[in-house]
């Protein structure tokens, strides 16, 4: 059977679909669109074998939620969205309400929790907003932080001063343009808040921590965030595989996405 993946963030949906087997999932197909393209999902998803199951998150509000669940609708599928749990496949959630952290992050921290079975995890995830979530040795989430994403830092800047309106810049060891300046001085404000958690983390979890980067813009920090990490593409898709495995009483191991 098919399984159709879908987490619908603040800028983009992304979608995989996976063939289910005795032993974990294969990816066969995915993709990206723009929320403004959502209109486009069921012609996307028309052209790929059909789905049996569809699972997802969605962060983007009820309005753009109800539009992909149209597009769904339109080719006869129905999505189960998850929300956070106060225990799901070997994570125990200490959120102060569990139900209010976000999906999408919920998500990556099963998909951490199989990739990093025995062990301490940090992931950071990068996109619109930037959260840098921990999970300790024996399996709970004891909380993270949100931060701006690139995006958000150079709008804000862009609002607050005048004449910074210039073109995306690289991440340099001493910029000396104002482009390179600013996503310098946002790679680097985003790093230093991941290494900061890192070190409380590994003060708690001595035996080692290991570092999942992913998110859309994860590619822009890979150079920058100054820790040994592990690049995961489709850490969100782990945990709902794991949350759709789990309900269908089937095998949880980790993808073979990556």
């Amino acid at each position: 059977m098919h399984l159709l993946v879908l987490d619908v963030g603040n800028t983009r949906l992304k979608w995989g679909l996976y063939a289910r087997a005795q032993r974990g999932a294969a990816l066969l197909a995915g993709g990206a669109m723009l929320l403004e393209d959502v209109g486009r999902l069921r012609q996307v998803l028309a052209a790929q074998p059909r789905a049996g199951q569809v699972i997802g998150c969605a962060v983007a509000g009820a309005v753009v939620t109800a539009r992909v669940c149209a597009e769904l609708d339109a080719l006869g599928l129905r999505c189960n969205w998850i929300s956070a749990q106060a225990e799901q496949c070997g994570v125990r959630n200490s959120y102060a309400t569990p139900s209010l952290l976000g999906a999408d992050r919920w998500a990556a921290q099963l998909g951490a929790r199989q990739r990093v079975p025995d062990g301490a995890a940090m992931v950071i995830s990068v996109g619109t907003a930037v959260t840098v979530d921990c999970l300790s040795r024996d399996g709970v989430f004891i909380g993270g932080i949100i931060l701006p994403g690139f995006g958000l830092m150079l709008k804000a800047l862009e609002m607050g001063t005048a004449g910074l309106r210039v073109p995306e810049g690289d991440i340099v060891a001493f910029p000396t343009n104002t482009s390179d300046a600013l996503m310098t001085g946002g790679a680097l404000a985003i790093a230093g808040a991941a290494q900061q958690m890192h070190a409380r983390l590994l003060a708690r979890e001595p035996a080692g921590v290991r570092v999942l980067l992913t998110g859309g813009a994860a590619p822009k920090l890979r150079d920058a965030l100054g820790l040994p990490h592990q690049h995961v593409e489709h850490l969100v898709f782990d945990g709902l595989l794991c949350i759709a495995a789990q309900q269908t009483g089937a095998c949880t191991e980790t993808a073979q996405s990556t």
